[in-house]
C-alpha cells in the first residue's frame, strides 16, 4: 500500500498541470481564469494581444487603467472595485455563458506598450471588442470605447453601457453586490444605542417636553422671530446697518417696505419687552402678596410698557415722517 501512495503523490503535479493545460479555446480558456479567480482577468501586453485578436468568435470588454499610487489616477482606483462586481457579476450570472463576454484589466504597470500604441494619454478606458466571426460578427473591427470623461461611474452604469453593445436575445445579468455586513451591524448597533439611549432617558425627558412653559417659550420666541422681519431679511439679503451719509449709522431704513439686519433685532427686543411685561402684569403681579410689592410692580411694569410703547411709535415716526401718532418720552 505504502507504493501506491507515493506513486499517486508523484502523479499529483502532472495532473495539476493537466487540469490547468490549455484547451485551444481562448473563450473557454479565459472563461475558466476568470472564474477561477473571482474577478476580471488581470492582463498583460501578451495576453491583451491574444485575447483582443482577430478572428474571434466571442465579445471582450477590457478597462485600461493604472492603479499604482504613483501614477496619481484616484479615478482608476475608485472605479476598480465597481469593475470587479460587474465582471464578477456578469461571470457568476451567467453560466452558460451565452453572452460569450469575457472581462479584462490591463494595468499601465502591465501593458506599457499597449497604452503607447493606442496613444492613451488618461486613464481609464474601457473598450468593448465585438465579435469578429460568428452571428454576431460586426463589420467595423475597432473596439467601441467609453471615457470616464463624467467623472465616476458605478457598476450599474457601466453595466447599461456593456449592455447596449450586447446583441439583443443575449443574456445580461443584473450587477450583484456583496452584503455590506458591517454596514448591517454598524446601523443595527446605533440604532440599537439610540433605543436604549432614549429608553434610559425617558423618564427625565418626557416631562421636559410636556412642560407648558417650555413649550411657550419657544413658541414667543418664534413669534418675535418671524413677526420681526427675520424671513424678509434672508429673503431680500438686506445689509446689517447702513451709513446715514454724515459719518454716522443708520440703524432704521427709510419706508416700511424696506429694513436692516439691526433694525429687525431691535424691534424684536422691543416686542419681546412688551411682551414680558403684558404677561408679568397678568400673571406674577397679581399673585405678590405684599401690597406696597404689588403696587411697585404695577408701576415698574406699567413704566416699561410706556416707555417702550413710545419708544416702538418713534421707529415708526422714523421710517415714515407723515406717522401722527407718538407718546412720550420718545
Amino acid at each position: 500500500m505504502r507504493w501506491l501512495q507515493l506513486l499517486t503523490a508523484s502523479l499529483l503535479p502532472f495532473a495539476a498541470l493537466a487540469a490547468k493545460k490549455s484547451t485551444g479555446d481562448r473563450f473557454k480558456d479565459a472563461r475558466a481564469k476568470s472564474l477561477s479567480a473571482g474577478h476580471p482577468l488581470k492582463l498583460d501586453d501578451a495576453t491583451y494581444a491574444q485575447l483582443t485578436k482577430a478572428p474571434r468568435d466571442y465579445s471582450v470588454a477590457v478597462l485600461l487603467t493604472a492603479l499604482e499610487t504613483r501614477f496619481g489616477c484616484q479615478l482608476c482606483r475608485d472605479f476598480q472595485p465597481e469593475w470587479d462586481i460587474l465582471g464578477k457579476s456578469w461571470v457568476k450570472g451567467d453560466k452558460d455563458a451565452k453572452s460569450r463576454l469575457v472581462f479584462g484589466t490591463l494595468d499601465f504597470v502591465d501593458g506599457k506598450n499597449t497604452f503607447q500604441s493606442m496613444m492613451l494619454q488618461t486613464a481609464p478606458v474601457l473598450l468593448y471588442f465585438h465579435p469578429t466571426i460568428g452571428p454576431n460578427a460586426k463589420v467595423d473591427t475597432q473596439p467601441v470605447r467609453f471615457d470616464f470623461t463624467s467623472g465616476p461611474q458605478s457598476a450599474e452604469q457601466i453595466h447599461a453601457w456593456i449592455s447596449r453593445q450586447v446583441p439583443d436575445g443575449l443574456p445580461k445579468p443584473s450587477v450583484s453586490r456583496p452584503i455590506n455586513w458591517i454596514k448591517i451591524i454598524s446601523v443595527t448597533v446605533i440604532v440599537l444605542g439610540l433605543v436604549t439611549v432614549v429608553a434610559v432617558l425617558a423618564p427625565y425627558i418626557v416631562p421636559i417636553l410636556q412642560n407648558r412653559n417650555l413649550w411657550a417659550a419657544f413658541s414667543l420666541i418664534a413669534v418675535l422671530l418671524f413677526t420681526s422681519g427675520h424671513m424678509f431679511n434672508h429673503i431680500r439679503k438686506t445689509p446689517y446697518v447702513s451709513g446715514d451719509g454724515k459719518g454716522g449709522i443708520s440703524y432704521f431704513a427709510g419706508g416700511f417696505s424696506n429694513q436692516f439686519g439691526l433694525e429687525s433685532q431691535i424691534v424684536a427686543a422691543i416686542y419681546g419687552v412688551l411682551a414680558f411685561a403684558t404677561i408679568s402684569l397678568a400673571l406674577k403681579v397679581p399673585r405678590i402678596a405684599d401690597a406696597r410689592a404689588q403696587q411697585f410692580a404695577v408701576f415698574l411694569w406699567s413704566g416699561v410698557l410706556l416707555c417702550m410703547y413710545s419708544f416702538l411709535l418713534s421707529v415708526f415716526r422714523t421710517k415714515n415722517a407723515g406717522y401722527q401718532f407718538w407718546l412720550p418720552p420718545f
